[in-house]
């Protein structure tokens, strides 16, 4: 039998989510560089505009684009009313458009003082979330020809469902303590689990998008103070936990600037197995700001020059730096 490589990976994309199962939500190796994604509390992490931009390719060495997934937000803290705002768009396409989830989401925070500067922030966010599927791009087993290898060119006599695509409302939360030095919280994102099954013979197993609990915490360590010409030079360890359903994913690491160059190295573990090793380098100045990552794939079912690794460039731009006098008197500079 002749089965060419991208037949047989769109075959199993299509048989993955053809049958009932539950996935894991897309989450970047930058996450302090996405912290929207992360918890709904970072929101208005800067007195004016924050953008960020971010771009992950993962698995790159997989025919057809495996997993890419990107996300444009920005968000600012109004000093006035003690709240912060913020709108994000991003989307998920796995196998090369075979599947995608998009979603925008509006972002809330309120800001309360505890004294002795240390603060605690509440977030909401609420959104649409839309998952489909490109029918078209699904290969059948008797599409397969057996004998000159035409992959996918045969009629399929499998029937289209009537939808295949799905929009539902998701909403979320999340709480954060911070002070000058360390910073603390959690998430629970999908806390209203929608229903995005759109394949009829599945919803009797699946009863909706899974609720995912997210722990972060980390601290800044300032080596040197900056000025109006230097910024300042610092390390920040940090740590990340996400859970989903039976799926769980611990990042282990830190980052540190000096000047205009920052740098950083992780470790990701999913507890039954080794994941990847991530080493990041970036270029600040000014209130702009772009780092590139490289995962170096660890997992014993994976191995680096199967999968090739993962890509990801975040780019982000904050306009406090035209302000006159800035004090944040917080250790949020790793997410700035």
């Amino acid at each position: 039998m002749k089965f060419t490589l991208s037949s047989i990976w769109l075959l199993l994309i299509g048989l993955f989510i053809y049958v009932p199962s539950y996935s894991q939500d897309p989450i970047f190796s930058q996450f302090y560089a996405a912290p929207l994604q992360i918890n709904p509390a970072f929101t208005g992490n800067t007195y004016t505009p924050n953008i960020a931009l971010n771009v992950r390719n993962q698995w790159s060495g997989w025919p057809g684009s495996a997993y890419s997934t990107y996300a444009a937000s920005v968000d600012q803290f109004i000093e006035p009313l003690n709240i912060g705002l913020g709108l994000m768009i991003s989307s998920d396409n796995a196998g090369d458009g075979l599947f995608l989830i998009n979603n925008l989401t509006a972002f809330f925070s309120y800001k309360v003082d505890l004294g002795n500067d240390w603060n605690v922030k509440l977030g909401v966010e609420a959104g649409a979330w839309q998952t489909r599927v490109n029918w078209d791009k699904l290969v059948f087993g008797d599409q397969l020809d057996i004998f000159d290898g035409n992959n996918g060119k045969n009629p399929s006599q499998e029937d289209i469902p009537a939808e295949n695509g799905r929009t539902v409302l998701d909403i979320s939360t999340g709480l954060l303590i911070y002070g000058p030095v360390f910073y603390g919280g959690f998430s629970l994102k999908h806390i209203n689990t929608p229903d995005d099954v759109f394949f009829a013979s599945s919803k009797e197993f699946v009863t909706g998008l899974p609720v995912r609990y997210s722990v972060h915490t980390g601290a800044q360590i300032i080596l040197k103070e900056g000025n109006k010409r230097r910024m300042d030079a610092f390390i920040s360890p940090n740590i990340l936990f996400e859970r989903q359903v039976d799926l769980n994913q611990i990042n282990i690491g830190a980052y540190g600037g000096i000047g205009s160059v920052f740098a950083g190295t992780w470790f990701r573990h999913t507890f039954g197995n080794a994941d990847a090793a991530i080493v990041l380098v970036g270029y600040r100045q000014k209130g702009f700001k772009i780092g590139y990552s490289y995962d170096f794939t660890v997992s014993s079912s994976l191995t680096n020059p199967l999968s090739a690794g993962s890509h990801e460039l975040s780019i982000g731009i904050n306009f406090d730096h035209n302000r006159r006098k800035v004090n944040y008197n917080d250790c949020f500079e790793l997410f700035r």
